[in-house]
Parts: C-alpha cells; structure tokens; sequence
C-alpha cells in the first residue's frame, strides 16, 4: 500500500501508530480471554503456570513491535485503552481467583489479582524485552517454572 492511500484512512502518524496499539490491545485480550477459559477449572499451580507461559508467548511474537507500541502509547493518548485492558484482565483473574477460593490462604482478592496479574505481565515484559537470553529455548522453562513459584507462593 502506498503512503497516500495509508493517508486516505489515518490522518497522521499518530492516528496510525494508535489504530495499530488498538488491535494489538485487542489481539491481546483476545489470547488472555482465551487462556482465562482454558484455565478455569484447573489447580491453582497449572493455572498459573499456563498464565505465565502464555504471557510469555504473547510478548515473544513480536518483540520488536511491543517494544515500540509500550513507548507510543503514552504519546497516543491510549492509555485509557490500557487501563480498560488491565481492568478486564484483573477481573478475568480475580474470577479465577474467587472459583478457586479454598486453594488460597486468606486474602484480599482484588488486591491479590492485581500483584498476581502486574507481576506476571511485569517479568513477561521485562524478560521478553530486555533480558531476552533468560528465554532462550533452553531457558523459558526454568524461567516460568520460577515465576510460577513467584505467584503461587504468594497466593497460598
């Protein structure tokens, strides 16, 4: 597609750079909705453990991309978009949380939803993005095996 026929639909570079945040957000709570669903009825560790592996994979698909649209999104004026994201996620997770209430030490479960959901997105997106060696191949397993210990200590 040529520049002026991208132009005929995007009225700037910002417009653009937001369309694409969007249907990343979008692609996103798409893989989380689905995840959530696989999860639902599973043990506290195995839930978590897909949660955090599935973290991974998302932020590993294009690293390159998420890199640029994490530093974009501020100067977009998305981050409402953002906040509606991590709303839908925490309450996803704080569903979970609340079906699986008997495998938890007593706890605040919108708090717990919220360390849960902003630790595993945090080392997802650090590791993904600026420690890449820690997800080789080789080392992704060890890598969800200790952020699976991380969130599951925490909430048992």
């Amino acid at each position: 597609m040529s520049i002026g026929s991208l132009y005929q639909y995007y009225p700037g570079k910002e417009a653009l750079v937001a369309a694409v945040i969007d249907r990343h957000h979008q692609e996103l709570m798409q893989v989380v909705r689905r995840a959530m669903a696989e999860v639902a009825s599973q043990p506290i560790e195995k839930a978590v453990r897909r949660l955090v592996a599935v973290a991974i994979e998302a932020h590993r698909i294009d690293p390159k991309l998420h890199r640029v649209l994490a530093e974009q999104i501020p100067r977009t004026g998305r981050l409402e978009n953002v906040g509606a994201f991590n709303r839908e996620t925490f309450a996803l997770f704080r569903a979970y949380l609340e079906s699986h209430s008997d495998e938890l030490r007593a706890v605040d479960l919108g708090l717990a939803a919220f360390v849960c959901v902003t630790s595993i997105e945090a080392l997802a997106h650090t590791a993904v993005l600026h420690r890449s060696e820690k997800l080789s191949d080789e080392a992704v397993g060890t890598f969800v095996d200790e952020a699976t210990r991380l969130v599951v200590g925490y909430l048992q």
